[in-house]
């Protein structure tokens, strides 16, 4: 019994017709361009996306700081105790 909508293995024809054929291309547009040119846009992109990032305030970077600070000594605690009777427990089993 076959699905009216078509199934995933088999696309509808009409998705193959609105595909357009590429051409291979050797090298694209990097090609042409030398590597100071290049290396220039590089830069002049990464210029660009970061005055897309929203940077925090004070107020955020120090609580998110204090929030990272408080999480890593909790973690070397738990990490220096778990040692410490690990440590303990070797001790007993091997003497």
């Amino acid at each position: 019994m076959a699905d009216a909508v078509g199934s995933i293995d088999t696309p509808d024809a009409q998705d193959e017709a609105q595909e357009p054929k590429k051409k291979a291309r050797k090298g694209g547009k990097r090609a042409k361009k030398g590597p100071f040119k290049r290396l220039a846009l590089f830069y002049r992109q990464v210029i660009a996306e970061l005055r897309k990032v929203v940077w925090p305030t004070r107020n955020q970077l120090t609580s998110y700081t204090t929030v990272v600070i408080f999480f890593v000594a909790v973690m070397i605690a738990l990490v220096t105790v778990i040692d410490y009777g690990l440590n303990h427990a070797a001790k007993y089993v091997f003497g």
